[in-house]
């Protein structure tokens, strides 16, 4: 199996391949249940879906820190990339604690350094180019969580649909922010 932490050039690649690999054992570790019957290869591949996952959750919260602290923003933006960032942190500890359960060590955070150079900071050049790059983000993870559900039982949707919830709504409010219409069409996401 490829390194999987190697192979993810974004989280937009990570939450769209989770969609379609991230197996039940991990996802019922995510909201606290066990489930007996997965093999230790599994186990292996949840760890590292997870850890990557983790990595990624690191990148946006950094990426919402640098957004913060760039001058590139009025202050009613900043706090809602604060809140948003806040939402990120609550994330990345679910994945860390399912890391852990499974006995897996967490994925490290890089320093603000790196992840601005991973995000291409120095193209960010005023709000609106740091909010479509949100958006964008916010965006495919949304999709990604929904491309959960159908993989899941009936007791895992609530899990899934409320991380698709919050992504969503980040991604509301950041159009908003930039001034995009109210879309005409339904389905929106997924």
């Amino acid at each position: 199996m490829q390194d999987i932490t190697r192979n993810l050039s974004s989280r937009r690649d990570l939450l769209s391949m989770t969609g379609k690999t991230l197996s039940l054992a991990a996802v019922s570790l995510v909201i606290g249940r066990e489930i007996k019957t997965a093999s230790a290869a599994d186990l292996s591949q949840d760890i590292a879906i997870l850890n990557a996952a983790i990595a990624l959750e690191h990148e946006g919260i950094a990426a919402y820190q640098i957004a913060a602290t760039s001058g590139l923003l009025q202050p009613a933006i900043v706090d809602i990339g604060v809140a948003f960032q806040g939402h990120h942190k609550g994330h990345r500890d679910i994945l860390v604690k399912a890391v852990e359960t499974l006995g897996g060590t967490p994925a490290i955070e890089k320093s603000l350094e790196e992840y601005a150079r991973n995000i291409k900071a120095e193209t960010l050049k005023n709000q609106t180019d740091v909010l479509r790059l949100a958006l964008d983000l916010e965006r495919g993870a949304a999709n990604a969580y929904l491309g959960l559900i159908p993989s899941l039982g009936n007791d895992f949707h609530q899990i899934a649909a409320q991380m698709a919830a919050d992504e969503s709504f980040h991604a509301a409010i950041l159009a908003n922010a930039l001034g995009e219409p109210i879309p005409k069409a339904a389905l929106l996401f997924g």
